[in-house]
């Protein structure tokens, strides 16, 4: 239920206009007929969400390097990102930063799509109506887009962990060097000498961290929804003020009806959609960091087989964590995650930022076309 204040407001805004005067403020956009999983509005949000991903990634790509470095080489002593970055550039010259950037980005594509496709399909099928999204909602819809993720695009993952890291300088002596010629002979290589299995190694940790993406999810909705409502006040106290409303013609209008026409002033602006993004991010890489570097182990180091039965993968991620704890302590769990911290949260803060945006400006587009249609 809205406050007395916010019913104050909007019953002085009731004797002002109809509907006319709504769209005076901005067109609204009717869902379409379609079942969510073939709607055009759905695959609007899968695209936004890939230029906004591709985008962020290709901007913060050499903190990624860094991390990945840090991740799989355990014997690097240098902790700190920009001494890495540093390194990297004094060892192997300035475009080693950018390595691998065609497969990681392909990667990138695919699974953001798959993401946030799956993620808006749910959303438009279990969010309509007079039903409305919770944290535990958005949690769950999180987790299914994940696992869906996982399954579809493990396989490219493993092979741009290869390729990003393929020509390295490793300070591990056991890391064996791979030559692969591009993203089609990697996938022959891997298939031919270790087996189809291989292409889902880390699938274990990968579907324990669906959970990433679900916990920075239900973070993200929930945040933009208290901006959006906290926005709305505002914006709901300077419409009744507006000095447009006295023009509009007078007709009975519903408190419900006239509610339902603020949804259309949810607007957040960018540097709290940037902030939300990158708080959502930072809890949820927090949580599952640990999950993250076994993840990254398992897609690299090809003597790492693939298990066949569950209880052998288990086993495997066991001996890793305890692997890491005997040789760096507890904080070895945790190696990199300054690395991570950066490159996740900023690439996922101007991943939102640019993915509302042009979701919004789409859908503008739209709203309008068929208002000029009618």
């Amino acid at each position: 239920g809205r406050s007395r204040w916010e019913r104050k407001c909007l019953s002085l805004l009731l004797p002002l206009g109809g509907q006319s005067c709504f769209r005076s403020v901005g067109p609204r956009m009717k869902a379409s007929d379609g079942p969510p999983l073939a709607s055009y509005e759905t695959l609007v949000h899968a695209v936004a969400g890939v230029v906004g991903s591709v985008t962020a990634a290709t901007t913060f790509f050499p903190l990624d390097t860094a991390r990945i470095r840090l991740q799989v080489d355990e014997k690097r002593k240098s902790s700190s990102t920009h001494v890495i970055l540093s390194e990297i550039v004094k060892e192997e010259g300035l475009l080693a930063l950018y390595r691998g950037w065609f497969p990681v980005i392909s990667s990138v594509c695919c699974s953001n799509f798959v993401y946030f496709y799956t993620f808006n399909s749910l959303k438009a099928m279990l969010v309509k109506g007079n039903v409305r999204a919770t944290p535990s909602k958005d949690l769950l819809m999180g987790c299914i887009a994940g696992a869906t993720n996982v399954f579809l695009t493990t396989p490219m993952w493993v092979v741009n962990t290869r390729l990003k890291l393929q020509g390295a300088k490793f300070r591990k002596e056991d890391i064996h060097q791979t030559e692969y010629k591009g993203i089609l002979d990697a996938f022959r290589q891997i298939i031919t000498k270790e087996g189809l299995g291989t292409l889902w190694n880390g699938i274990l940790p990968s579907l324990v961290l669906v959970c990433n993406p679900g916990i920075q999810f239900m973070f993200y909705e929930g945040l933009k929804r208290k901006a959006s409502k906290a926005g709305r006040r505002v914006r709901a106290a300077s419409l009744a003020l507006s000095s447009s409303w006295s023009r509009c013609p007078s007709s009975n209008i519903s408190m419900t009806e006239l509610e339902s026409s603020f949804s259309s002033l949810n607007y957040i602006p960018s540097l709290e959609i940037f902030m939300i993004g990158a708080i959502a991010k930072a809890i949820a890489t927090t949580v599952t960091y640990p999950l993250q570097i076994v993840q990254a182990i398992l897609r690299f180091e090809p003597n790492k087989r693939s298990r066949n039965t569950s209880q052998e993968s288990v086993r495997v991620v066991i001996d890793l964590i305890s692997e890491r704890i005997k040789k760096g302590g507890f904080s070895g769990l945790y190696k990199g995650l300054e690395a991570k911290l950066l490159q996740t949260v900023f690439t996922a803060a101007l991943m939102f930022l640019i993915y509302e945006r042009i979701a919004g400006i789409t859908f503008k587009i739209m709203g309008l076309s068929k208002v000029a249609k009618h």
